[in-house]
């Protein structure tokens, strides 16, 4: 039985090594891999056989009791916004008033909007058709437009709740989540823009001089080394440009349907994040147990929040436009799948988690930690960081890291739990690299290399950890 702090700061270490040879070299199921890892520490620390199925069980089940109907409700939302076509009327209304050489921030701003109800990698799938639509008519590279959209959803997916894992180490780490999305904004919108279209302004530049030195007779009679005007004035490199199919394809998947309105579509996916926000100032304008107060703390729930809206988003996003309700019934159906392994990922790192308290390895590692002359907000995004890099899932990286770092809270109570929220979810935005599945996915459907995957998405994300970490930084001196 292992009992020292040096010992239990071993045995994490081994469990997370456990975690990533479980995911990356046996294909096991994340959920898998977190319950085994939960069950080794249990054992190797000394907990009584009896107890570990129990602390197992509350620890799904403290997690999950929060979250399950939050990323329904939300799976529902999202659902909604992409059969409507709300997504792509985003993407035409602020090209319209951007104009096309500000391609990639409006891309930057529709992934910020259009991707908080919907997880990452569900979000890059549904608007990637508007990436090639929207690089030809900009005269830009696919990976120019493609890069800003894809560092901006997996902001939003580290830093704003109602996104699952933000929401989940929000209730760990007894954070309030209206504030969490308030101050995850002023860290998201800079760490998307320089991490997405100010990086890949230089690094298209640099891309397309490469392919330029590099290419071949074979390339130019493929056909596929197109010249296209760019800002810049650059020759797009080849891979990344799109062939006349599919800029036709994408055209009519934009065109097919009326779209719904600007206005009531931005609102509809706000509506959640409003209500929950409301609720947190309400908190400083009404005396605790007054009506007004009481109501803000009921509609600002993030359960009702998100019930609220999905209703809402029935009548804007359906209703409105002519839907049926068998229709509404049938998107609902349909929006349930993808999230069963997210879920089972979420309950599985909860029972993590609630080893590693139960254990004493988490408070060991707080205690080791706590004598280093480095700030625990760093402490928490290196953590963080880590992780997605060996395990490759920012959901797992992020319900990992909070219960590692949760003791460092209470040896530092003049650390607002926010702060720390935000500290997780920066970490766990960078070096996304191929043990994640959003690379392989972004890699396909850009029609690149993995050098260029690695040079484009691997780096502008990590750039946005770090620009997200001095956001943080400074945002801990104010708060």
């Amino acid at each position: 039985m292992v009992t020292s702090t040096a010992g239990l700061v071993v045995v994490l270490i081994a469990a997370i090594l456990l975690i990533v040879l479980l995911i990356g070299a046996l294909k096991m199921h994340g959920s898998l891999a977190l319950t085994i890892a939960a069950i080794a520490v249990a054992l190797v620390t000394g907990v009584s056989l009896g107890d570990v199925g129990q602390i197992l069980e509350e620890g799904v089940g403290g997690t999950l009791g929060f979250l399950v109907l939050i990323i329904g409700f939300g799976a529902v939302l999202g659902k909604l916004l992409e059969v409507s076509g709300g997504a792509e009327r985003l993407a035409t209304s602020m090209l319209n008033v951007f104009g096309e050489k500000r391609a990639p921030i409006v891309m930057s701003l529709l992934g910020l909007l259009a991707g908080i109800p919907v997880f990452v990698e569900v979000g890059f799938v549904l608007l990637v058709p508007l990436v090639f639509v929207v690089a030809r008519k900009a005269g830009m590279s696919r990976l120019r437009i493609g890069v800003p959209l894809i560092v901006s959803l997996m902001c939003v997916h580290c830093l704003l709740p109602p996104h699952p894992a933000a929401t989940a180490i929000s209730n760990t780490l007894g954070a309030d989540i209206g504030q969490v999305i308030m101050l995850g904004l002023l860290v998201a919108i800079p760490t998307s823009l320089i991490g997405g279209p100010f990086f890949m302004r230089f690094a298209d530049m640099r891309l397309a001089q490469e392919h330029a030195s590099s290419t071949d007779a074979k390339s130019v009679k493929q056909g596929v080394n197109k010249r296209v005007g760019g800002g810049d004035g650059s020759v797009a490199y080849a891979a990344v440009i799109a062939t006349e199919t599919d800029e036709s394809a994408s055209d009519a998947a934009v065109q097919q349907k009326e779209l719904p309105g600007f206005g009531i579509t931005v609102f509809t996916i706000l509506l959640p994040l409003l209500l929950m926000v409301a609720k947190t100032i309400s908190e400083g304008v009404f005396a605790e147990g007054q009506t007004a107060r009481l109501i803000f703390e009921l509609i600002g729930h993030p359960i009702i929040a998100l019930l609220i809206s999905v209703i809402f988003a029935y009548w804007s996003l359906g209703l409105h436009r002519g839907m049926r309700l068998e229709k509404l019934s049938s998107i609902t159906d349909s929006s349930f799948a993808p999230i069963g392994g997210v879920l089972l990922i979420i309950g599985a790192g909860g029972a993590f988690n609630a080893v590693l308290m139960k254990s004493g390895v988490a408070p060991a590692l707080a205690d080791a930690l706590g004598g280093l002359p480095v700030s625990p907000i760093v402490i928490a995004w290196l953590i963080a960081l880590v992780l997605h890099f060996a395990v490759g899932s920012a959901t797992v990286a992020m319900i990992s890291a909070a219960g590692i770092v949760l003791p460092m809270l209470a040896a530092n109570p003049d650390l607002n739990p926010a702060i720390l929220v935000l500290a997780v979810g920066a970490g766990a935005m960078g070096l996304t690299h191929v043990t994640d599945s959003l690379f392989w996915l972004y890699k396909e459907y850009m029609g690149i290399e993995v050098g260029t995957a690695l040079k484009t998405l691997t780096v502008g994300t990590t750039i946005a950890s770090v620009v997200a970490l001095a956001c943080v930084m400074v945002l801990h001196i104010f708060v």
